[in-house]
């Protein structure tokens, strides 16, 4: 039997397409094993959007291909963006590579290791556009949490990305399908859904001629008892008064609202071609926290981009001490061949976008450190994650902090907890970015 390894980069809407693979892989009677150095072929499934996500990817490639010299290794399969993006260089360059497989062809992994074990070179670039959405998995993340992707695909053409030329135009699930899956996670224990795309808050306009979230969040908490659901990428221009509505009155859709901005400059939003200015930008996140009392804004921001000045910087930099929001990631401007702001004018230097950045999380992290004193006393719900035996303590995340980008809370708990238990946590002390308390109870979120 052949072992199959898998290197999964990017983010979470990339690792759900490795789920996919996987799930197929297995169903066709290949044995999945954890450790590249135990495995046959590797699939790197690879991110391409900014330059430092391209050389992880090429970094990554070349590592497995040590093993072929120096392992059991015989094959390699790269997928995903990068794949898609540079489609014939990656053979050409890295003749390690063995079969090459763009974003639209994720459906044939099975053909390609075939292939890769029978020593054959294998590529396929299918449109991506016409790819299947969804699909089982084999998931991956902790049994009580899970991402599900909604929509693939996006259509805002901002002119510093490269989403649109990999993964093509927004293509929505259907509702039905969605809750299919969401009620198939249900039933392996996830109790915190992650929904996800390129743009959330834009999921079912092509299909239902509107924006369609809030439905879809109604259908899954009508269909299933999951007891966290959890919104992420929601652009601005696009929040409805339904869907902040749902978020206020449903107790099971997390008062959690990731808002990327990404600036704030008029001039700067422009070049980018977001949709959307200042105003709505600042009108959107106070219409946020006036319709929805405690909830936890997300925000990220790029600093850099070509035309930005001083002014256009000290402007962001302002605004963000304004807003002072819950949680927040900034990047330095990537240029990226192929989209039109490669191309603009007035590119700023490295080190000054180096200093742009530094400068605005030093802003970010006393903001941060101060809402975060801000809940010492108060009692938060915590979906335990595991125990660190050389702390000595729990970990978790309470509603207010996504899995992978946000911080975590540390408690103390007289027995044992396990993990994807939920717990209530008194805060006796805070750090930057993550809590410190005391387990007080546990609950049973599906008796509320």
């Amino acid at each position: 039997m052949t072992n199959v390894g898998f290197v999964s980069l990017g983010c979470s809407k990339n690792l759900t397409d490795t789920e996919v693979m996987l799930k197929k892989l297995s169903d066709a009677g290949y044995r999945i094993v954890p450790d590249e150095t135990e495995a046959d072929i590797v699939v790197v499934n690879t991110c391409g959007f900014i330059e430092s996500a391209k050389q992880e990817s090429i970094d990554s490639i070349l590592d497995v291909a040590w093993l072929k010299t120096n392992g059991r290794l015989r094959g390699i399969v790269v997928t995903g963006c990068l794949a898609e993006r540079y489609r014939e260089q990656v053979m050409q360059e890295m003749p390690e590579v063995d079969a090459v497989l763009g974003t639209g062809s994720y459906d044939e992994i099975v053909q390609a290791i075939k292939a890769v074990d029978g020593g054959e070179k294998y590529t396929s670039f299918k449109d991506k556009e016409a790819a299947p959405l969804g699909g089982e998995r084999l998931v991956t993340t902790p049994e009580y949490t899970a991402y599900l992707k909604i929509a693939e695909g996006c259509d805002n053409r901002c002119t510093y990305c490269a989403i649109p030329s990999i993964r093509g135009r927004l293509r929505s699930r259907t509702i039905e399908d969605v809750v299919r899956e969401a009620k198939e996670l249900e039933a392996i224990g996830v109790k915190e859904l992650n929904l996800i795309a390129q743009d959330t808050s834009r999921y079912g306009l092509d299909l239902y001629g509107r924006y369609a979230l809030a439905d879809l969040v109604r259908a899954i908490t009508r269909e299933t008892a999951i007891p966290w659901i959890r919104l992420l990428y929601c652009y601005p221009d696009k929040i409805t008064d339904d869907l902040l509505a749902e978020m206020r009155d449903n107790p099971r859709l997390l008062k959690y609202m990731d808002l990327p901005i990404q600036h704030v400059s008029d001039k700067i939003l422009s070049a980018m071609n977001r949709h959307g200015n200042a105003a709505l930008i600042r009108d959107a996140v106070k219409r946020v926290r006036k319709t929805v009392p405690g909830v936890t804004v997300r925000t990220t921001a790029i600093v850099g981009f070509p035309g930005e000045t001083d002014a256009d910087f000290a402007e962001l930099c302002a605004f963000v001490k304004e807003a002072r929001f819950d949680r927040f990631g900034a990047f330095a401007y990537s240029r990226e061949e192929g989209t039109p702001a490669a191309d603009f004018p007035d590119q700023v230097d490295e080190q000054t976008k180096q200093n742009r950045y530094d400068t605005l999380m030093q802003t970010q992290l006393g903001i941060s450190a101060a809402l975060q004193r801000e809940k010492i006393g108060s009692t938060v719900t915590v979906l335990c994650e595991g125990y660190d035996v050389v702390a000595g303590t729990h970990y978790g995340r309470s509603a207010a902090d996504a899995p992978d980008v946000d911080g975590k809370v540390y408690f103390s708990s007289p027995v044992r907890v396990p993990e994807g238990t939920f717990v209530e946590v008194k805060i006796t002390d805070a750090l930057d970015y993550d809590l410190v308390g005391e387990c007080v109870s546990k609950i049973d979120k599906k008796k509320r």
